[in-house]
């Protein structure tokens, strides 16, 4: 039946064959090879020693910086990837309002983070540990402290100014996926729901705007999930690598760690197989509450 199927359609298979094969060679094969290789002991010079869910176990019970990654991971995640999330999609929609103009400008200001690339760098100079840093040159200069505080270096401040600078760069691709799909929308859905009995701007966005954005809602959880769990770039920037008792340590930065450092490239996988399960699992769970909206 299939068979039958793909020779009537044979003209359709043929054009999506390129993407396929692209997509299947680096995405798919990659992340089955990475499952594969994280139940070895492999170090890039010997042929792999298989040693099964070895790795998963010491991961787990035996790795107390693993551990200590976790908990920032989800942490990072629990607290920039909600709050970045409605940040994009509310300011989209308040930009929205505006002329279009304005409205360019406007994108263009909230975007600039995102799109400067290392532009979190300005960030070290406001939070540097001496008193030529801004903060502490502030509070010094009104007796607010008495010595400049260790801000980068004292593990009880590193979390914080990670998660704040993290979500001062949120503003990036969902954010535009949001203003497209409201620039996108069906100006009669709104005049076909005022007939039916939507009376204020809320039910319209209950109702009406989050229901026909569902994609771009999809799309942008997706990017904001990724980077809330893949965070590692800001983190060594800001606290070092590795981080004062491992207070800004992510699983990324362990997978680098191993990866990069130690070329323990089973351990390594077993890794990026955990973080992939993360990722995948919260990937579902916002999948399913988006079919909820409207209803």
């Amino acid at each position: 039946m299939l068979w039958k199927e793909i020779k009537q359609s044979k003209a359709l298979y043929a054009m999506i064959a390129p993407y396929f094969i692209i997509f299947f060679t680096f995405t798919v094969l990659p992340v089955v090879l990475s499952l594969l290789v994280s139940l070895t002991n492999f170090n890039m010079l010997e042929f792999p020693e298989w040693v099964g869910w070895r790795n998963y176990a010491h991961l787990f019970v035996r790795d107390d910086v693993f551990l200590i990654a976790l908990k920032n991971t989800l942490l990072f995640a629990a607290v920039t990837g909600p709050i970045s999330y409605i940040a994009c999609f509310v300011l989209a929609w308040v930009i929205n309002e505006l002329s279009a103009k304005l409205r360019a400008f406007a994108t263009l200001v909230f975007y600039a983070p995102a799109l400067s690339g290392s532009a979190y760098i300005v960030w070290t100079l406001l939070f540097s540990n001496d008193s030529y840093g801004y903060i502490n040159a502030f509070l010094l200069k009104w007796k607010l402290i008495l010595e400049p505080i260790l801000w980068l270096k004292d593990p009880q401040y590193i979390m914080t100014i990670i998660i704040v600078v993290q979500l001062w760069l949120s503003l990036g691709t969902s954010f535009l996926a949001f203003i497209a799909g409201l620039q996108s929308l069906d100006k009669t859905l709104f005049e076909a729901g005022s007939i039916d009995g939507i009376r204020n701007r809320w039910q319209e966005l209950w109702y009406i705007t989050l229901p026909s954005m569902r994609p771009m809602l999809l799309f942008g959880a997706v990017i904001q999930i990724t980077a809330s769990f893949a965070v590692a770039e800001v983190a060594v920037a800001l606290a070092g690598f590795p981080s004062v008792q491992y207070a800004g340590h992510t699983i990324v930065t362990h997978l680098m760690d191993y990866g990069s450092i130690r070329f323990e490239m089973g351990y390594a996988s077993a890794i990026a197989t955990v973080l992939f399960a993360m990722m995948l699992g919260s990937n579902l769970i916002v999948r399913k509450a988006l079919t909820k909206v409207g209803e």
